[in-house]
């Protein structure tokens, strides 16, 4: 097997994985989305130190301590990522998992008006078309609704300042991933302690497999991060961008199939707005990367990142 090919399977088994994320969290009924966030960061850390202590690469803690500015943006990326875990989980147990997958939908155009807004980056004519689309997407929705899916626009919008956020820094994802957990251990073992002294707690009082999946999120939140970095140094950029659209579709198929929330027509228009918006901006990118490869071969193209981070 090729390392492309094996990229390519890594990539789609993180994305499945997302993909299915919600028939996890639904199961973690009925701890709140806060006490499933909690115990989500404090598992995380202890599974990545155990990781990391197995590896033994903790050289990485000594470039942090000497970079205070990468330090204050580790810790903004670790507020941004708890609110975006915080709103995915609590869309996710409110029956609204359509909603999410429609915000893992439109972070790619999200990540595009940041870089343009933020970046100063330049769109070409058919990025603002898709952008555009997605503006109208948008507004349909709200109107069936409505209001604002503000689920969806607060899951892209968390997730692509994240993006920008973690694009200047350059710490591997098991690395990334302790510190940022780590920044955030220290509020959720305050709020697991308010719990359980109020008696409001859930963990270890529901049932012996609710322990153990609450134990487990944080190797769920691990694993498919770590297979993700193995596509990405496999995986052209544009690859990974189409492989990203798999966990939406999966998240998509859960709420329509599995959770039966509905879907009128209005609601289904504004999808297929998105839908049509992602199309244009893949193939617009798809376009780019050929163009290039002609012009200066293929092992001088880079491919335009779709979205290149991981969703949750």
């Amino acid at each position: 097997m090729s390392d492309e090919r094996r990229g390519y399977l890594y990539g789609l088994a993180a994305y499945v994985m997302w993909g299915f994320f919600p028939i996890y969290f639904k199961h973690l009924q009925p701890a709140s989305a806060l006490e499933i966030l909690a115990h989500r960061v404090v598992w995380s850390v202890v599974f990545v130190t155990l990781l990391l202590a197995v590896l033994r690469n903790w050289r990485f803690l000594g470039r942090l301590l000497r970079t205070p500015k990468l330090l204050g943006g580790i810790s903004i990326a670790a507020v941004l990522i708890g609110v975006n875990w915080a709103t995915y989980i609590y869309g996710v147990n409110t029956d609204r998992v359509v909603e999410t997958a429609l915000g893992y939908f439109i972070t790619p155009l999200v990540v595009v008006l940041l870089g343009v807004t933020v970046q100063g980056e330049r769109l070409r004519p058919w990025q603002w078309i898709a952008v555009g689309v997605g503006a109208v997407a948008v507004a349909v929705l709200t109107i069936d609704y409505g209001r604002p899916p503000y689920i969806a626009l607060l899951l892209a919008a968390s997730f692509g300042t994240y993006s920008l956020v973690k694009k200047r820094m350059s710490l591997p994802p098991a690395e990334g991933l302790f510190v940022e957990s780590s920044v955030l251990a220290v509020p959720a073992l305050i709020f697991l302690a308010w719990l359980n002294i109020g008696g409001d707690a859930q963990f270890g009082h529901v049932s012996t497999t609710h322990t153990v999946l609450m134990v487990l999120s944080g190797l769920a939140t691990a694993v498919p991060l770590l297979l993700f970095a193995g596509a990405a140094n496999r995986v052209p950029m544009v690859g990974i961008g189409i492989l990203q659209y798999v966990a939406p579709i999966l998240q998509l198929a859960c709420g329509l199939l599995i959770y039966h929330e509905p879907m009128p027509p209005a609601r289904l228009a504004g999808f297929a707005l998105v839908w049509v918006a992602l199309i244009i901006f893949t193939v617009d990118a798809l376009t780019r990367t050929r163009r290039e490869r002609t012009a200066i071969g293929p092992a001088a193209a880079t491919a335009e990142p779709i979205a290149t981070l991981p969703p949750r």
